[in-house]
Order: structure tokens, then sequence, then C-alpha cells
């Protein structure tokens, strides 16, 4: 006769008021059916995107699936989670995701950030303004670096471009949760808006009248990219104070625009020598 298995490991997460609470294995059945989300809902996914909003006070969590693995693992790495997780299987995780996303047993869904007005925009260092770029891949990557060189904010305009949630945010590991992201009714507008600031606006484009590398800049600047294929609209354009080109050494004259963002943070902050973002 066999013996009787060992009792099951208590587990336990650590919230945000620093108590130590037990989790129990919550699954959801297999059968269940997922509820509709609000449509102002933020979905977040993947460790980066899930553990930085998990830091965030000012981000509020509404539902946190996690599977055990990535319940450890949080644990390990001391973050604090708003409330008692829902443990599921990863395959569950996946039925509420498309074929391709990347999860790593971790899935949120929160209110939000709220968009900060445009005059709140601090006028130091560099602003990134985004003009109906609508790749959420490119946006994500563009929000990762922007994070790493310490940007103010990213502009946005409220249409033809992607929501700050799913894909966009797992392609920002994390930066969503770091980086303003200013969303507006009206590019030109806003443009003028820096300016009256002090803001030097940038636009960045193939047939610019000089090398960014080159042109003269001042602090505070607002660098302005557009579309692939599109480019800057024409009103943009016009707003813009200069625009400037990234000259190529290669064959190839054009990058990736989350690679052209890159590189012209990485120029001006060089330039500008900003401080604790190049030496």
């Amino acid at each position: 006769m066999s013996s009787p298995p060992p009792p099951r490991a208590k587990r336990f997460v650590k919230t945000r008021t620093g108590e130590a609470r037990r989790f129990g294995p919550r699954r959801r059945e297999g059968g269940e059916r997922r509820r509709p989300r609000e449509d102002d809902t933020v979905v977040l996914y993947g460790w980066h995107s899930v553990a930085a909003a998990l830091a965030n006070p000012r981000r509020h969590v509404r539902k946190l699936m996690l599977t055990e693995n990535a319940a450890r693992r949080l644990a390990e790495e001391n973050i604090a989670l708003p409330f008692d997780p829902e443990i599921v299987r990863p395959h569950d995780i996946d039925r509420l995701l498309t074929p391709d996303a990347v999860h790593q047993g971790l899935y949120l869904e929160a209110d939000p950030l709220p968009s900060p007005a445009i005059e709140t925009i601090a006028p130091e260092g560099i602003v990134l303004v985004l003009d109906q770029i609508t790749d959420p891949h490119n946006v994500g990557a563009i929000l990762r670096s922007a994070c790493a060189f310490a940007v103010k904010a990213i502009v946005t305009t409220a249409r033809h471009s992607p929501e700050a949630t799913g894909v966009l945010a797992k392609s920002a590991s994390g930066a969503l949760e770091h980086v303003p992201f200013v969303t507006v009714q009206n590019l030109a507008r806003a443009l003028t808006a820096l300016k009256e600031r002090g803001f030097l606006t940038v636009g960045l484009d193939s047939e610019g009248s000089g090398d960014l590398a080159q042109i003269e800049l001042t602090e505070p600047v607002a660098l302005v990219l557009g579309a692939e294929g599109k480019g800057l609209r024409q009103l943009t354009r016009e707003t813009c104070d200069v625009v400037a080109r990234l000259d190529m050494p290669g064959e190839i004259k054009s990058l990736n625009v989350s690679n052209a963002a890159a590189l012209a943070l990485y120029i001006a902050a060089s330039r500008l020598s900003l401080r604790g973002i190049v030496s």
C-alpha cells in the first residue's frame, strides 16, 4: 500500500502593503468563458511589461493572472502585488492573446495611465513627437529607446496611432511605465505649444536640409518622426523649426523608424551633452 503524497507547499506573495499573503491554487476551469474587457482596459503581458506595471504606484490593476512559475519569480524578485493573483496554466493565458504573443506566464488588465497635458512637459532635455506612426512594434521600440535616453515625454496623435497596450507595451519592455505618453488631437498645434515653451522642433526626414549631426541644436529639443513610407506630413514639416536628415555612410540610406529614433536620440544627447546620458 503506497503512502499518501506529501502535503503541497504553501505559496506566498508579497502585497504592496508589505504583508506576505498566501494564495491558493485557484485555476480557471477549462471551459470558462472570459468576460469581455471594457474599451479602456489596458492589457499587459510578458515579464518586463507586467513587472514594471506592478511596480508603478500610478497603475491601477484590475486583473492579474500568473502561472505558478511566474508567481514564484515575482516573489523571488520581491515585487509586491496589489491583490492575490489568479493562478492559471499557460494555455489559459494563451486563449486571451494572439498565437504569436509571448506572455511568459504573466497577464494583467489595468486602467490606462492618464495622458499629461502638453503644457506640463518640462522645457528641458529631449521630447519625441510621432507623426502618425501606426505600427505598435515600432512605437514600442521607440518608447524603449526613449526611456534609455531619459526622454521627457512622447507626443503622439489620438488618431492614426496605436493604443498604449498589448503589442506596443510588450515591445516597450516596461518603458510605458516610465515615459509620459502625451496624446493630442492636433499635432501641429502641439508642436506650436512646444515651441512657445522654448523647444527647438526638429523634423527628421531623408530630404532634410542638413545632417542632424551638423545642424545647430539647442536644449530643449523636440525630435519629430514620421511614419515609414509617408514620412512627415506637409503641415508637420512646415511647423517644425528645421527639418534634418540622418546621413548614412553605407549603400542603404534609410533606417526603420525605431532604429532612426534611437540613432537620432544618441546624436542629440551627445551633441547637447545631456548629463547622465552620454559622457
